[in-house]
């Protein structure tokens, strides 16, 4: 039997960051541990947010990096808990909401954090954590709604924990924080967004109404144009609040899960010598997996075409990939730096990532192997 939930307020506009002070009150925040990284704390956002909060933060965590991991969540929940801090405001991408939600998790659970690690059923044993205000900076991931966050753990994996516990209390979302965001980053976090309005829809839970809120992201992000928009003109105000909105909306989305494209951009991820980009991984993976699922939902695929503004029978991975080409991803994963050696780690880890049980159509190793070769080149 279906269960669905949507859990969290979300301030949304232009301007939202105004916000913030009333929000941390209304939630019990005085002492806000703020967590985010050097490009932000660079760029003078973060500076903005500790206006916006009117109060001095009991401490700044802003060295995260992309892909964070369970030795960096470690150091700054000790800075946390000495800090004396009795919230947590999130201000970045995926990578520092997810850290965020990693270190609330640690400074109030006891357990190793690979205990509650998705995988291994660890989503039950997850309690509250301390509250949480997430401010994306981009437009991708959607953690500040989502019920996921991602960390690379010690062991070299790179695992996926959910539970309803770590959904921030408030997700404030101010487009005009996007503003300017570099091309390259603005292509690699909406295809991000994108992918998740996708993989939702075409996942085989049943949730109507997540399913109709992905339908909308698309529509938004690729039927309207808004991405391209977004990418050719960061300054441009409507392109920004809508690829916003496709981020938030495919993070209410993939409540009902993901599926082949994440398993593999989860496991090629991991491989931190390579530093790739999650989301540009997913735009490379998108198409090849919309190629092998074919056939295997088609009445979600007529509707995913209508919503994207395509024509009657589009072949969605040719429409995907001209998108890709429009807005500057790479044209394969060698191109990011991946190898056919790269493989066969990726395929094994992909069978066993969280998201492989979305896929419409079973996917075996050889189907990962190939969609993987395909990529390749």
């Amino acid at each position: 039997m279906p269960v669905m939930n949507f859990l969290t307020q979300c301030v949304f506009d232009a301007g939202a960051l105004k916000q913030l002070s009333k929000l941390a009150k209304a939630r019990g925040i005085t002492r806000p541990f703020i967590v985010t990284d050097a490009g932000i704390k660079a760029s003078g956002i973060l500076a903005k947010v500790e206006d916006a909060l009117g109060v001095a933060p009991a401490g700044v965590f802003a060295e995260t990096v992309p892909n964070p991991t369970e030795t960096q969540t470690r150091l700054a929940t000790s800075l946390y808990k000495e800090s004396g801090a009795d919230g947590i405001i999130a201000v970045g991408g995926g990578s520092s909401m997810d850290h965020a939600k990693a270190i609330g998790l640690m400074a109030s659970h006891s357990e190793p954090l690979e205990t509650y690690a998705a995988i291994v059923g660890g989503a039950k044993l997850v309690g509250k954590i301390p509250p949480l205000i997430a401010i994306p900076t981009t437009a991708g991931t959607g953690s500040e709604v989502s019920v996921g966050m991602v960390i690379i753990m010690e062991n070299g994996r790179k695992e996926t924990f959910a539970s309803p516990n770590l959904i921030p209390l408030v997700a404030l979302c101010d487009p005009d924080l996007t503003l300017g965001l570099p091309p390259g980053l603005t292509a690699a976090t909406g295809m991000d967004a994108l992918t998740h309005c996708i993989e939702a829809v075409l996942t085989p839970a049943i949730n109507p109404p997540a399913e109709g809120i992905g339908y909308d992201g698309a529509h938004r992000a690729f039927g309207m144009g808004m991405l391209k928009r977004a990418v050719k003109d960061g300054s441009d105000e409507e392109a920004r609040w809508h690829m916003m909105m496709a981020s938030y909306e495919g993070a209410l989305a993939f409540v009902k899960g993901l599926g082949g494209v994440h398993a593999l951009s989860h496991a090629a991820g991991r491989l931190q010598d390579k530093k790739l980009h999650h989301g540009t991984l997913n735009a490379v993976f998108l198409p090849h997996i919309l190629r092998f699922h074919n056939g295997a939902a088609d009445e979600k695929y007529v509707r995913l075409r209508q919503a994207m503004g395509l024509k009657p029978g589009a072949d969605l991975a040719d429409a995907i990939q001209d998108l890709n080409d429009a807005i500057g991803i790479p044209r394969n994963l060698s191109a990011m730096g991946l190898s056919g050696s790269d493989g066969p780690g990726i395929v094994e880890y992909a069978l066993n990532d969280l998201a492989h049980a979305g896929n419409p159509r079973p996917m075996s190793a050889d189907d990962y192997a190939r969609v993987y070769e395909t990529a390749l080149n």
